[in-house]
């Protein structure tokens, strides 16, 4: 009945010649999972030296998924993953997974000469023992780039090995992800007192020859040891590092600091959009006040920078400081952050990372509108950790007031109220996506239930800046057990997870315990 309302009114502004608007976004619906990951290509490799090497790894798992749609043919999707997760930082190499139809079926294909067993060598400079913080786009003409961190776990005294080295890679592919170039290096550090770490790549939405490489380079305390797993409050300072292609890749522009806010203060989750109007807009978590994280007190802010002349000069000093973020349990004693609600055992998400998308389309009617997303705790007192939205209209510099997006039920314990790790994409329309984890279905018992979910709006029919305006809808038909997954600093899945607008449709490309594997990368379509 609902509907037939809202197409007489429809027939009725048409008949009329206004504009339609409809009452409501339509509802979506999931079709059902599709496996993506298998069992590890590096199973049979020794030449990381496994047993050698300080901390846990877990085979057959894959973590830490992220995705990206192909301009010209929705049907081609090429996401990549952590392959075999460390405890301690890190996983044996990086994968892609690539589907010709559409999410249907897909291939694995592992990216080539950034570890050791990727084939990477000296002589090739892809001798590391790990990768981690996989990140891909495309270009306009529908050319692939892959992002990658390659680095050594400094190795204690009694393991020979790692030297704390680290690198990020670029690699690329001309025939839809099946097959991937030699990497070509962006930067090294080979003191382990610098980390290049959480970067991410942005291929120009309409020139093939531009491709946006940005990431934090951390500096550490004189005397320190490199250790990826504690990013937040070890270093002096750790600025935004860029590089950039003008020539599709073949050739880079040395990596250089393009912000640095100064002494006991770092950046981190750097990720570049291109506006309507061609402007850069790099978005990221600005930590300002890092000391020591045994009595520190750090403050996060979405802050942004942008650049009118593609990522030659930033302009500095925008920040979003009414969307502090407040709640980094593993970072901040007084934090909230995600927690096992039986056990108190951390669960690691995307809490210190925030994510950002761009309508660019000239069929959506916010064409122009600039999105963010984080985990915020001030919806509840600082009681759990929910998502946060907020959206510009004038390309950053103002913002709507925060809101809570996720629709997790408020009549259970608050430990299930607890969702976490945002991502967010834009549909062809204009239509908002945001996915995330949470523990709604949760009961005390053995297992920690999780289920993934997406809410949407449409701004053809709200401002999206009410909590009432997002419809959800769960992508997993059953509950998965947190506590099967990888442990590295609490039960992980990733720092981020991926989602996209194939077509008409979003594509969710998450991981998750499935039966006896710890964690598996799984994708997800789901729209009206």
């Amino acid at each position: 009945m609902r509907r037939s309302v809202a197409l007489a009114g429809l027939l009725f502004l048409v008949a009329a010649g206004l504009t339609a608007v409809w009452a409501d976004p339509p509802t979506f619906i999931a079709d059902p999972l599709v496996q993506v990951s298998g069992a590890s290509l590096f199973a049979s490799c020794t030449a990381d030296d496994v047993a050698h090497q300080p901390g846990t790894n877990v085979l057959n798992s894959e973590v830490e998924p992220i995705i990206a749609v192909d301009p010209r043919n929705s049907q081609n999707l090429v996401g990549g993953w952590q392959q075999d997760r460390w405890s301690n930082g890190g996983s044996r190499g990086l994968v892609a997974g690539v589907s010709t139809n559409g999410g249907t079926t897909w291939t694995q294909v592992v990216i080539p000469k950034i570890t050791l067993c990727s084939g990477g060598t000296s002589a090739n400079g892809g001798d590391f023992q790990r990768a981690t913080d996989p990140w891909v786009t495309f270009a306009p003409n529908s050319d692939v780039y892959f992002f990658s961190l390659s680095l050594d776990i400094e190795a204690p005294p009694g393991f020979p090995g790692g030297n704390g080295k680290n690198a990020q890679f670029v690699s690329k592919s001309t025939n839809g992800g099946m097959a991937w170039s030699d990497p070509v290096k962006i930067i090294e550090d080979t003191n382990p007192r610098f980390l290049n770490d959480k970067q991410s790549i942005t291929a120009d939405p309409v020139d093939l020859n531009f491709v946006y490489a940005v990431w934090d380079r951390l500096k550490i305390p004189l005397g320190a040891i490199i250790n990826p797993e504690h990013v937040i409050g070890f270093g002096f300072q750790g600025p935004v590092y860029f590089s950039r292609t003008t020539d599709s890749g073949r050739t880079w522009e040395p990596a250089r600091a393009i912000y640095n806010p100064g002494a006991n203060g770092q950046t981190i989750g750097n990720q570049i959009v291109v506006l309507a109007d061609g402007t850069l807009v790099d978005l990221f978590n600005e930590v300002l006040g890092a000391k020591n994280p045994k009595n520190a007190t750090f403050v996060y802010n979405v802050s942004l920078i942008r650049s009118t002349d593609r990522g030659v000069t930033w302009t500095h000093g925008q920040a979003i400081r009414a969307a502090q973020l407040l709640s980094r349990a593993a970072f901040e004693p007084d934090g909230t952050g995600v927690h096992d609600p039986e056990t108190g055992d951390p669960v690691r998400t995307g809490d210190i990372i925030p994510q950002v998308a761009a309508d660019r389309s000239p069929a959506s009617p916010a064409q122009g509108a600039l999105y963010a997303v984080w985990q915020d705790s001030r919806f509840s007192n600082f009681a759990h950790d929910s998502i946060a939205f907020t959206k510009s209209t004038d390309g950053g510099f103002t913002w709507s007031a925060p809101v809570q997006i996720n629709q997790t039920p408020t009549n259970i314990p608050s430990g299930n109220q607890q969702a976490f790790t945002p991502s967010i994409a834009i549909s062809p329309d204009g239509t908002i996506g945001v996915t995330y984890y949470d523990f709604r279905n949760n009961t005390a018992g053995p297992t920690l239930s999780t289920d993934y979910f997406i809410v949407h709006c449409h701004p053809a029919t709200s401002s999206c800046t009410s909590s009432t305006a997002w419809v959800e809808t769960q992508l997993t038909s059953t509950s998965f057990d947190m506590r099967a997954a990888p442990f590295a600093r609490g039960f992980f899945t990733g720092d981020y997870e991926g989602l996209g607008a194939p077509g008409t449709k979003f594509g969710a490309f998450f991981s998750m315990p499935h039966g006896t594997d710890p964690a598996s990368v799984f994708f997800g379509r789901v729209g009206p």
